[in-house]
């Protein structure tokens, strides 16, 4: 697996974590999602443990990603949705853009977007 590529992805169990993490790798480097995941998704595996969580102490993690305080609405208000979502458009979750949404139909409804924008996608899809 090519982990260059496929940094979020590897740290994911669930479809919810997907979307966390590529949520968190807006406006900042994968260096540091690569080392707040782990230990955001150990406390918070899903959405209903996440919507449980305390705000302060989510802003507190996301903190060295900076916009913790986005970020932790952001999350929030997207993990709400997640609970009743159909799973068949990843934008009609609250702070999933292009990215977000190409990247789940990638990975998890095997589909290759016609226009992929991010340069890390078209690399993936160029090695298939």
């Amino acid at each position: 697996m090519m982990k260059e590529h496929l940094m979020v992805q590897e740290q994911v169990k669930t479809v919810w974590q997907h979307m966390v993490g590529v949520m968190c790798l807006n406006l900042t480097y994968r260096k540091q999602v690569k080392e707040v995941l782990p230990k955001l998704f150990k406390r918070y595996p899903n959405p209903k443990a996440f919507l449980r969580g305390r705000t302060k102490t989510q802003e507190n993690m996301l903190k060295p990603l900076g916009m913790w305080n986005v970020r932790t609405k952001r999350i929030r208000k997207m993990s709400e949705q997640f609970l009743t979502w159909d799973y068949k458009e990843a934008s009609d979750l609250h702070g999933i853009g292009k990215y977000g949404s190409d990247s789940y139909k990638i990975f998890y409804k095997n589909e290759i977007p016609d226009d992929v924008q991010d340069k890390e996608l078209k690399k993936y899809i160029q090695r298939l």
